[in-house]
């Protein structure tokens, strides 16, 4: 998934969007603005963040926000285990493939509703993914997971069997989410490119994960509903308001002040500001996002057909292997996250150590090589000082960088690349765009070079697709569409190897393809990937406890494959108050000031009586990294 305006995009990064939480219960915490509004006597849990969604359609949206939200209104056959991304049963309880290879068969959980009180069955799976199976429009987001499927069928209420063309090593990986075929069958392939899928207060979206959207103002807020029917149990929270805000600098006033519980993905600056405040656990999250200067290396439609105005010298591998070496990632770590990051190379993050791939003869930042290289690729200086092929076309560029990046991040890496490219001879004009308009503009092919990133889930099919040529963009009538491919990098040996990973089910031999894979993207350099990035989080420990880490000890706490923290939370009573001094989520936290405002932990610890009195328990069984378990977009 696309990285947040920081995920990246898938994603992404996320990943990494500045986000921020707080509790807020009604009399007792700090009180909400009109766009929050918190109906008397309810948990409401709320989360700050400097951008909104890109849709609430999980056939349209692609930052990894929007994927926050449709995770938890929409189930997926398995889950990512919180602790170490081995995989789970979620819709599915088991799953089968057949002795030769042709088909695979899910058992589906018995006795399931749509929040609506329609019963959830095999043929809202099926209906699901014949779906994305037959649909262009809806394949963007989900047909790197259906290639190698055929059909799906639902032979009785409780089996789903999907048939395959050859085994392959991601049946158990699907994150197809299962949809209420009630609901969406009456969207057809038109209407569903413009529809909403926002719920109001009287026509609440309807799911089965354990919230559902009731509210939604554009730039303003989205507010999601606990699911009583959801099959792990109603969350102890009974609200979730996802709140938009302009800096993050408020956003971390507010967790200073106690009105907010939980900030994640926060700029450094903001992020050290609030170590060693009273009440205040912090954390710096490994993550799985990076960043990337991305070239337009040919805009073409799957079929190969031409699109967009691109800058046709940008072709030319020499030329972008070479502006590789122009780039000082490590000074991008330093002044951007504040060192909370690594540099970047290959597109599978550190994070997933053995399918990451650490290249050979990586480059480094050495200008004067980056200068020798453009003078060998025939780019000569002019004497205006831009440089220029042998028929005078000037390497003069646009790039465009994300108005809505968490910390302004995305333009301050703008600036850094257009002087670190100024500094070798390549004239950079920068122009800035809502991530959107960016998404739309990359899709039609109309740009030379963009910034951005990806979350990348722990298999690296989706990832790797995202650089095959059927992933380039498609036309519809007369509009184009944006797929998965932002560089419309097109490597028939490269697809070859796609193909392979896709079906190898040794496990070995499959590392070594992808691995194979990713060194030929840095050969061949669609992207420089300028950082990985860290998630720094942090949140009131003496206010809110059972946040899960995925993966453990020092995963994120939010925005993970999966919905763990957001089904585990709940309000901070006497006995599970955190001691001076504890440790947790391997953060440190310091002992509450006198200024808490025991007012609100009282309230609190009423509203946990009150729950446990209806019965709104949240067990950690089913946390199964506790006794087995699961992150993400």
């Amino acid at each position: 998934m696309r990285a947040p305006s920081r995920p990246v995009r898938l994603l992404a990064a996320a990943a990494a969007g500045s986000l921020l939480l707080g509790v807020t219960l009604t009399g007792t915490a700090a009180a909400t603005d009109s766009a929050t509004p918190s109906p008397s006597g309810k948990v409401v849990f709320t989360v700050g963040m400097t951008e909104d969604i890109d849709s609430a359609n999980p056939f349209t949206g692609i930052a990894a926000v929007s994927y926050e939200i449709f995770q938890m209104e929409y189930p997926t056959l398995t889950e990512y285990d919180a602790g170490d991304f081995h995989i789970v049963p979620g819709l599915a309880e088991s799953w089968k493939e057949s002795a030769d290879h042709t088909t695979w068969t899910y058992k589906i959980r018995s006795g399931l509703t749509w929040s609506d009180g329609v019963p959830l069955t095999a043929k809202d799976a099926a209906y699901s993914f014949n779906r994305v199976i037959s649909g262009q429009y809806e394949r963007t987001n989900f047909g790197s997971y259906v290639d190698n499927i055929t059909k799906a069928v639902a032979p009785d209420d409780t089996t789903l069997v999907l048939t395959v063309k050859k085994p392959s090593p991601i049946m158990e990986k699907l994150l197809v989410y299962i949809i209420p075929e009630h609901i969406w069958k009456s969207i057809d392939e038109k209407a569903v490119k413009s529809y909403p899928n926002e719920g109001t207060p009287s026509s609440p979206t309807v799911g089965s994960g354990p919230f559902t959207m009731v509210e939604r103002k554009v730039g303003q807020f989205i507010r999601m509903q606990a699911n009583p029917s959801f099959y792990r149990g109603k969350p102890a929270v009974d609200e979730v308001v996802f709140k938009i805000y302009k800096n993050q600098d408020a956003l971390g006033q507010a967790l200073k002040k106690g009105e907010i519980d939980f900030a994640d993905s926060l700029e450094s600056n903001v992020f050290k500001s609030l170590q060693n405040q009273p009440g205040i656990t912090t954390l710096s999250s490994t993550y799985s996002g990076f960043n990337e200067l991305a070239f337009n290396t040919g805009a073409a439609l799957a079929d190969g057909t031409p699109i967009g105005d691109g800058n046709p010298l940008l072709k030319d591998k020499a030329l972008r292997q070479a502006l590789g070496w122009a780039v000082d990632k490590q000074a991008m770590v330093d002044k951007i996250l504040g060192g909370g990051g690594t540099p970047g190379s290959t597109i599978v993050p550190p994070m997933y150590a053995s399918l990451h791939l650490d290249p050979a003869n990586p480059s480094s930042y050495d200008p004067e090589k980056a200068k020798s290289l453009l003078d060998a690729a025939g780019y000569k200086v002019g004497a205006d000082g831009i440089r220029a092929d042998s028929k005078g076309n000037r390497l003069s560029f646009r790039l465009f960088g994300r108005t809505d990046s968490s910390g302004n991040n995305s333009q301050k890496a703008v600036q850094f690349l257009k002087g670190y490219l100024a500094a070798v001879g390549v004239e950079v004009k920068t122009k800035m765009v809502a991530s959107d308009n960016l998404t739309t503009l990359i899709g039609e092919g109309k740009f030379d070079m963009f910034e951005w990133g990806w979350v990348v889930e722990p298999d690296p099919n989706y990832q790797l697709s995202t650089f095959t040529c059927a992933n380039r963009s498609y036309k519809d009538g007369d509009s184009i569409y944006a797929n998965l491919s932002d560089s419309f990098y097109c490597n028939p040996a490269y697809d070859a190897l796609f193909n392979q990973q896709s079906v190898e089910t040794d496990n070995a031999k499959r590392t070594e393809i992808v691995k194979q894979m990713q060194q030929m993207l840095y050969d061949d350099a669609p992207y420089v990937l300028t950082y990985y990035y860290d998630n720094p989080e942090a949140y009131r420990s003496d206010r809110f406890t059972g946040f899960v880490n995925q993966p453990s000890p020092k995963g994120a706490m939010l925005f993970q494959y999966g919905t763990w923290s957001y089904e585990n939370i709940k309000p901070v009573t006497a006995e599970t108050s955190p001691s001076p001094g504890t440790t947790i989520g391997q953060g440190t936290t310091t002992p509450a000031a006198s200024s808490t405002n025991w007012l609100a932990i009282i309230g609190i610890g009423a509203l946990i009586v009150v729950a446990l009195v209806v019965g709104i328990v949240l067990g950690r069984g089913r946390n199964r990294d506790l006794g087995s378990d699961d992150d993400r977009e």
